[in-house]
């Protein structure tokens, strides 16, 4: 990692179901790519799994929501806005752990 990108939050969960959920934030270089200077991953799937169950990102500097196999592009409300949207979208039993 370069020294201009900065962990902000970086925490992980692994469940005894094979499932696990990931929240990754950088804060980057604004660029034309990240115009907030933010890079952030909010993930929930299966182990291992090439797809996620539910993924929030902007890997490649568009906003997206990842869905199993399918992805839509977003609309970015922000970070608190999209980690809310994700937490809800946990099962009720791990919400508890974010």
């Amino acid at each position: 990692m370069s020294d201009d990108v900065t962990v902000l939050e970086d925490e992980i969960e692994a469940y005894a179901d094979g499932t696990v959920a990931r929240v990754r934030v950088l804060s980057v270089p604004t660029s034309e790519r990240f115009e907030e200077g933010i890079k952030y991953s909010y993930h929930y799937g299966e182990a291992g799994a090439t797809d996620p169950i539910i993924r929030f990102d902007n890997h490649h500097g568009v906003h997206e929501l990842h869905l199993g196999s399918e992805t839509f592009e977003i609309d970015y409300p922000g970070l608190a806005e999209i980690f809310r949207a994700w937490r809800a979208a946990l099962p009720a039993g791990k919400r508890a752990d974010w």
